[in-house]
């Protein structure tokens, strides 16, 4: 069995502690945590490194962040899913903010950061079922294909062919004269 001291240390204490006193420490680091990330908010100013902090915790809170917690996602090829990706990147980047310099940088190596935010939240988004994109362009060609039909209408001469086949096969097989001698012979 493995352990890990500094979480072992931490449950131990907090199992020989009041329940009363663990419930009055947890509201206070709830509470210390709000005004802290309040407070270096407004410190700061807007930048790339507390947006994405807000952005992390945001998806925390709601658990959007885990990917693996989601249901197991209908097997749709990986083509499909790129594509919905890239559409999604495209959707999230003429979403986010166009004077954002302040987050992002100035000039081209400003909007090289902000596509790359935009390729990892697209990328991020189109894991699992995604918005349905790619399931739904995938069953759309399964669609198609299911009915699909063959074209079997034939003509006079692939029936004539088909017999010439038949009538070959039966004179190699058995020996038997075709349909053409027989009415030669009888002529």
């Amino acid at each position: 069995m493995a352990i890990s001291p500094p979480s072992d240390l931490v449950l131990d204490v907090v199992k020989a502690a009041d329940p009363m006193e663990v419930q009055v420490a947890q509201e206070k680091l709830k509470a210390n945590r709000a005004a802290f990330a309040a407070t270096s908010l407004a410190e700061n100013g807007k930048g790339f490194s507390n947006t994405v902090d807000v952005l992390d915790h945001i998806g925390q809170k709601s658990g959007l962040s885990n990917i693996q917690n989601r249901t197991k996602a209908e097997e749709v090829p990986e083509s499909y899913r790129k594509f919905e990706a890239m559409v999604l990147q495209n959707f999230v980047k003429s979403m986010l903010p166009s004077e954002s310099e302040e987050v992002y940088g100035k000039g081209a190596t400003g909007d090289i950061w902000k596509g790359m935010m935009a390729e990892q939240l697209g990328n991020t988004m189109a894991k699992g079922d995604g918005i349905g994109i790619a399931k739904q362009m995938y069953s759309e060609q399964l669609r198609r294909q299911e009915g699909k039909i063959v074209n079997a209408s034939t003509d006079d001469r692939d029936r004539n062919t088909a017999l010439s086949m038949i009538d070959d096969f039966q004179r190699k097989t058995f020996g038997t004269p075709t349909a053409d001698a027989k009415t030669a012979s009888d002529a």
